[in-house]
C-alpha cells in the first residue's frame, strides 16, 4: 500500500502560518446608516451644483448664471423704486422664469452632466452601491439635489422682486399674491427641468454629450415650438397655438401657469390654453417628471453592478 504523503506538506504549512498586524484598527464609532448616506448624497450633489467644496474654476460658472439670474431683478426694483407714479413691477413674477429660460437652460446644461456623467465615466457608482445605499437612495438624492439648485436659480430672483416692491409699498396683498404664484411656477419648472436633465445626462457618461443634449431638448424645441405657434397665430390658427406648447419644456410650465395661476401668457396672442387645455399640459408635466425617475431607476439598475 503506497505510503500517505499528504500529512507532511499539511503539518509544514500550518507551522509556518503567521498573523501579522500591520496596524489596521477596528471601526468604533457610530453607524449612521442608509438616511444619513442618502443626506450627505444630496448635501454633496446640492453644494457641487454651485461648486461649493470644488476647485475655483468649478465655481465659475454656475455663480456667474446665478449672478445673472439675480442682476436683472435687482435693476427692475431700482427702476420701480426711482419711478415716482410706479405702482407694480414692470413683469410678472411668474413671467420671470420664462423670459430667463435661455439662463435657466445653461446652468442646467453645465450642471446635470457634472451630476450624474462623472460617476458614469469614473465608473464610481458601485462604491456608492457599496455601503448601505440603494438605486432608490441614488436616485432620489441627485434629483432631489438638482431640483433644489434650479429652485435656488429661479426662486432667489422673484424674493429680490418681492423685497423691492414691498419697500416701495406696492399692494401687499397683490404682491404676495403674485410672489406665490411664482413660488409655485419656478417649483414645478424646477422638478421638471431637473428629471430631463439629468436623464439626458445620464445617457452618456461623456460631460460634452449630455451638455449638448440638454441644450438641444430644452433650447432648440423651444425656439422650434416658438416659431411654429408664430406661424399658427400668422396663418390664421389660434386654436393651434396651445396645443403646440405641449412639446417644449417651458411653453408646458408657460400653459401651466397660465391656466391655473393667473399668469400672462408668452404665447403669440398673449392667450394661453383654457382650463381643460390646461388640464392636459398638467398632466404631461406630471407624466414627464414620472417618466424621468423611472428612465433614471432603469439606467442605473446595471450602472451599479
Amino acid at each position: 500500500m503506497a505510503a500517505d504523503t499528504t500529512t507532511g506538506p499539511t503539518t509544514a504549512s500550518a507551522e509556518n502560518t503567521r498573523i501579522h498586524n500591520i496596524g489596521y484598527r477596528k471601526y468604533d464609532g457610530p453607524r449612521l446608516g442608509r438616511a444619513h448616506a442618502r443626506r450627505s448624497l444630496f448635501s454633496q450633489s446640492l453644494r457641487g451644483a454651485y461648486g461649493l467644496g470644488r476647485s475655483a474654476k468649478s465655481k465659475v460658472l454656475p455663480m456667474l448664471l446665478f449672478g445673472v439670474m439675480c442682476v436683472p431683478a435687482a435693476i427692475i426694483v431700482a427702476v420701480a423704486i426711482a419711478l415716482p407714479d410706479a405702482s407694480d413691477l414692470p413683469i410678472e413674477y411668474t413671467r420671470y422664469a420664462i423670459v430667463t429660460q435661455a439662463v435657466i437652460g445653461l446652468y442646467l446644461a453645465s450642471q446635470a452632466p457634472q451630476s450624474v456623467s462623472r460617476d458614469l465615466r469614473f465608473k464610481t457608482v458601485p462604491l456608492y452601491f457599496s455601503r448601505p445605499i440603494e438605486r432608490v437612495d441614488y436616485v432620489l438624492s441627485k434629483y432631489a439635489a438638482m431640483a433644489s439648485a434650479l429652485f435656488i436659480l429661479t426662486a432667489v430672483p422673484l424674493v429680490i422682486l418681492y423685497v423691492g416692491a414691498l419697500l416701495a409699498k406696492f399692494d401687499f396683498s397683490d404682491q404676495t399674491e403674485g410672489f406665490a404664484q411664482g413660488m409655485v411656477s419656478v417649483a414645478l419648472l424646477s422638478v421638471l427641468f431637473a428629471g430631463l436633465g439629468l436623464v439626458m445626462a445620464a445617457l452618456t457618461p461623456r460631460r460634452g454629450f449630455g451638455v449638448a443634449a440638454v441644450i438641444g431638448v430644452l433650447t432648440i424645441s423651444y425656439g422650434a415650438v416658438s416659431t411654429i405657434q408664430a406661424i399658427a397665430w400668422e396663418t390664421g390658427s389660434p386654436g393651434a397655438v396651445a396645443w403646440l406648447g405641449l412639446f417644449s419644456p417651458i411653453t408646458l410650465i408657460d400653459g401651466v401657469q397660465s391656466a391655473f395661476l393667473g399668469a400672462t401668457s408668452a404665447f403669440p396672442g398673449g392667450e394661453g390654453p383654457s382650463t381643460g387645455a390646461g388640464v392636459v399640459y398638467l398632466l404631461v408635466v406630471l407624466g414627464l417628471v414620472a417618466g424621468s425617475y423611472g428612465v433614471l431607476m432603469r439606467r442605473y439598475r446595471k450602472v451599479g453592478l
